[in-house]
């Protein structure tokens, strides 16, 4: 593939990205709508039915790549089993540290968990670019959850120490989850097994793994239509069609890029609490969120014309951190 092509590729996966960024920061807005239904309950429908949805809508793709699928079947279990930690341990660590200190080290920090993976395992180089668009994301998703953690703040009985270290704690295993899945249908796909196929094979078992979890939690989304309403959007939309573009965005760009464009999430969440809910953010949640535009604006941001050309440059493969096979669905 040619320069050009590669880097109309790359901003596609990127779009995807961003797009199902935005679907996954409406969940929070959508959870208001059922007070009544606990944080496990929403995280084990949208993901435990979305994933389940996802194989359903891609059996035939998982038919005709069962052969692969079986021969990586370890990259598969790794990412279900991902799949499936990552909703009790996010909405947990926000129960017991604070929806502040859980949102920054669960969706924060899953970047770098990320950028690790793939140094580690696949051996790639961080490029300056990554670097500073990470830090940028980083800092801002902190100075959003600074934000509203002062704004929720009423000086009523804090935390224990040990609540907050056992939140903090759960907070990194669900960015190491979130990385983790993202990485494994990252590799499924680049070794030739269409998105949807891996999306689904990899989706689908953690759905499966979730449904103990939302047997147990559940209750409440069928105690009334609405509560039954949010927890069809929350499956359908965020988890399904979000997920579903972030499979083709991971087509196209490497996991540690996905998951630093997924960082518009939070922003999006913000806006839409001021917008639809009616909270007030404070200037440092608007700092926070220009910060994470400015994130996402270094991130996608065009190669330059010495890159796109693939004459040499500085520093020799470093390349830019969107670029990546494509792989058709």
């Amino acid at each position: 593939m040619t320069g050009s092509g590669q880097g109309r590729s790359a901003a596609v996966g990127a779009l995807c990205v961003l797009v199902a960024s935005v679907l996954w920061g409406t969940t929070g807005t959508a959870a208001t709508l059922a007070p009544g239904v606990g944080p496990l309950a929403i995280g084990a429908v949208a993901m435990g039915l979305g994933g389940l949805l996802q194989a359903l809508t891609a059996t035939r793709q998982i038919a005709r790549s069962a052969a692969v699928l079986r021969d990586r079947r370890g990259t598969v279990v790794l990412g279900a089993v991902s799949v499936a930690v990552y909703p009790p341990a996010f909405y947990s660590s926000m129960h017991l540290a604070g929806v502040a200190v859980g949102t920054v080290v669960s969706i924060g920090t899953a970047p770098l968990a990320s950028a690790l993976i793939e140094r580690v395992v696949d051996g790639r180089r961080l490029t300056r670019r990554w670097t500073a668009s990470a830090a940028l994301g980083l800092l801002g998703t902190l100075l959003l959850c600074v934000a509203e953690a002062a704004r929720t703040g009423d000086g009523t009985r804090a935390a224990s120490p040990g609540r907050t270290l056992l939140g903090i704690g759960l907070g990194l295993v669900a960015a190491a989850t979130y990385a983790l899945y993202s990485w494994a249908a990252h590799r499924l796909i680049t070794r030739g097994i269409p998105s949807r196929a891996a999306m689904g094979a990899v989706f689908g078992l953690g759905g499966l793994l979730l449904l103990p979890v939302l047997l147990a939690t559940g209750a409440p989304l069928v105690a009334s239509w609405s509560h039954a309403a949010v927890g069809a959007y929350m499956a359908l939309v965020p988890m399904f069609a979000g997920y579903v573009l972030f499979g083709r965005g991971l087509a196209r760009v490497p996991a540690s890029t996905a998951t630093t464009l997924s960082l518009l999430e939070p922003a999006v969440a913000a806006v839409l609490a001021v917008l639809v809910v009616g909270e007030r953010l404070p200037a440092a949640g608007w700092t926070g969120i220009a910060l994470v535009i400015a994130c996402l604006a270094v991130l996608t941001a065009p190669s330059s014309p010495r890159r796109r050309s693939g004459l040499p440059t500085r520093g020799g493969a470093d390349r830019d951190s969107v670029a990546g096979p494509a792989h058709a669905d």
